[in-house]
């Protein structure tokens, strides 16, 4: 799994279990950072000619296939019934149709040696849905312990269970735009949201924020690079005389003030994703919710979407649902995903 913040590929080898419900348990996990140059290609690769952008692709899946093989030898894997690569997106843009994670050839079937289930959001698009969010499938079977799952990633995103199954969509951007605003400091991110903290509202910039005309949009909806950069980077380019810990500390209340908005009304949420570490993020979102905020093991936090990309192919690899219809708005549930075999293919 490699999210749109650019903070590095994640792993997991994980074994589940089905009795009455499905179980799982981490085996092994690892994040490898992305170099300067891999981060330069992929932030820039939205600007590129077309065939430059296959060539990226092809290097790209290769690049992730040794990345893949160290970690089996490093962790000394013998036996793996798939691997299940979400890869890097591209391009989100499922109100033209489109969306594009590299990473997702069938050489990565003939480096690895064995099966691959990949490009899993793009079957959803075809069918009309967003492509996103995908993960409220795992959250259902994996995590429905709570009343709501909450992932803060380069974007939020929330399962909320109800009797009807789970009501899923993308909320907001969180670390693609916190991260952003690090860097200006030279910080790769803020740890803990300490800078956020020493810093001071901007009401000006808040109320730009709030009247953002995807927040008024009904579910289901999703979130792609390119909405932040169009909708809030050129925004926040009209900012650029105030402190960057008071662009920081806004953006952090504006994140919050999104989440709050809807959660439910009680009960317990889970929090994951590289966000739930923002102390000051996490601080706040309680000061406003009236729900218990769970923090679970490192382990979980880290590696929850690569688990349930996991998951994903799992049922993939079964041909059963890992799609909701409910979720996308795609035409009907389905069962996402390519799967190739080293010099093979089933759709």
């Amino acid at each position: 799994m490699s999210g749109t913040s650019l903070d590095g590929i994640d792993l997991v080898y994980v074994s589940f279990t089905k009795n009455k419900n499905w179980s799982f348990e981490i085996l092994a996990s690892k994040t490898y950072d992305y170099n300067r140059d891999w981060k330069i290609k992929l932030a820039s690769a939205t600007e590129v000619f077309p065939a430059d952008l296959k060539k990226l692709d092809v290097d790209y899946t290769h690049f992730l296939g040794g990345i893949i093989l160290d970690f089996i030898t490093q962790n000394k894997i013998k036996v793996w019934d798939a691997v299940a690569s979400h890869g890097h997106t591209i391009f989100h843009q499922p109100e033209k149709g489109l969306t594009l994670q590299i990473g997702n050839l069938s050489k990565l079937a003939e480096q690895l040696g064995g099966p691959v289930i990949c490009d899993f959001r793009v079957q959803d698009v075809a069918l009309g849905g967003q492509g996103a969010p995908l993960v409220p499938m795992g959250d259902l079977h994996l995590f429905n312990q709570y009343e709501a799952c909450l992932n803060l990633g380069g974007f939020s995103n929330l399962s909320v269970f109800n009797n009807q199954g789970v009501l899923a969509y993308d909320i907001c951007a969180v670390n693609t735009v916190l991260n952003f605003l690090a860097h200006r400091l030279e910080l790769p991110y803020d740890d803990g949201g300490k800078v956020a903290r020493k810093g001071k509202m901007i009401p000006s910039f808040f109320a730009f924020l709030e009247r953002l005309e995807f927040y008024v949009k009904k579910p289901p909806k999703s979130l792609g690079i390119e909405w932040v950069q169009a909708s809030i980077y050129r925004g926040i380019d009209q900012y650029t005389n105030y402190p960057v810990e008071d662009l920081l500390h806004t953006y952090t209340l504006h994140i919050v003030e999104q989440i709050v908005k809807c959660l439910p009304e009680q009960g317990s949420v889970l929090v994951t994703g590289g966000g739930a570490y923002n102390t000051f993020l996490i601080e706040e979102l309680q000061k406003k919710s009236r729900l218990k905020i769970v923090l679970p093991t490192p382990a979980v936090i880290d590696f929850k979407e690569a688990l349930i990309f996991a998951f994903l192919g799992l049922l993939r690899s079964q041909g059963a649902v890992n799609c909701l219809a409910s979720v996308t708005g795609a035409k009907q549930d389905h069962s996402s995903g390519k799967i190739f075999i080293p010099n093979s293919e089933i759709d």
